[in-house]
């Protein structure tokens, strides 16, 4: 499916399971595409309505010139999920995506049921560190970055698998210009006040050996949040529905209304 975002940039996406099934939107990290969620799709229930896509400048959408900002971003998921009729959702964001989830709960809190804040938080990292990445890629290309991202992505058990080598390679196939434009969102998001707002159900899940977003940090985020429940998976980084799709698939399944 092909989406156009308010300023009729062209969004890829993609819509399956049966249309009256329960909607699960899935919003992945930054340098991935839609692809991050394909090992841990068949372990969930049949009856699911999944939505996917691919943020602007990510895989096969388009890559306009950045910066971007966080609600550019929210605005795309808002496009994507009412082009796929999609309402009252379970709304799975990891990492910049999780921080896409939080500002879209606020800002259309009819479109998201309950939320999961996977390997995320209110504020990744410092300007300073996100446009220091952002120019290491735009002078150096995707490699400038690529060992240091695959240490924080994942645990030393996948590590030492051939799906490293991978993932090694998905990351550096991505547009230096889409990446360094996503940098420039996250640099300059912080959802502190916004997210403790919110009054809904919410799953926040960590891995034991993320670099990018430690354990404390995802805590940290979900005791924002009344309710939320929290919860850790071992010997995973940061792409758990990577590295532990059965255990990531098992946790969001019992989360589903």
């Amino acid at each position: 499916m092909r989406v156009a975002a308010r300023d009729g940039t062209g969004l890829h996406a993609e819509v399956t399971g049966p249309e009256d099934g329960r909607p699960v939107v899935f919003a992945n990290g930054l340098g991935t595409d839609l692809r991050m969620w394909g090992d841990m799709l068949p372990h969930l229930p049949d009856d699911l309505r999944i939505l996917r896509w691919d943020k602007r400048g990510h895989g096969r959408s388009d890559v306009p010139v950045g910066p971007y900002s966080m609600g550019m971003l929210i605005s795309d998921a808002e496009a994507v999920m009412e082009a796929a009729g999609i309402a009252g959702a379970t709304f799975v964001g990891l990492s910049i995506g999780g921080m896409i989830a939080q500002g879209l709960a606020v800002k259309r809190p009819d479109l998201i049921d309950r939320l999961v804040l996977s390997n995320t938080a209110v504020k990744i990292g410092t300007p300073d560190l996100w446009d220091a990445r952002a120019e290491a890629v735009r002078t150096g290309g995707m490699e400038a970055v690529a060992d240091g991202a695959m240490e924080r992505w994942f645990g030393r058990d996948f590590r030492a698998t051939p799906g490293f080598a991978e993932w090694r390679a998905r990351l550096v196939a991505n547009d230096p210009v889409g990446y360094a434009a996503g940098c420039a969102a996250i640099a300059g998001t912080d959802f502190i006040t916004v997210t403790s707002g919110l009054r809904l159900p919410v799953l926040a899940i960590a891995g034991t050996e993320d670099g990018s977003t430690p354990p404390d940090l995802v805590r940290e985020t979900a005791d924002l949040i009344p309710g939320a429940r929290f919860e850790i998976i071992p010997r995973a980084g940061h792409l758990p529905p990577v590295e532990t799709p059965e255990v990531f698939a098992r946790l969001l399944a019992g989360f589903l209304p």
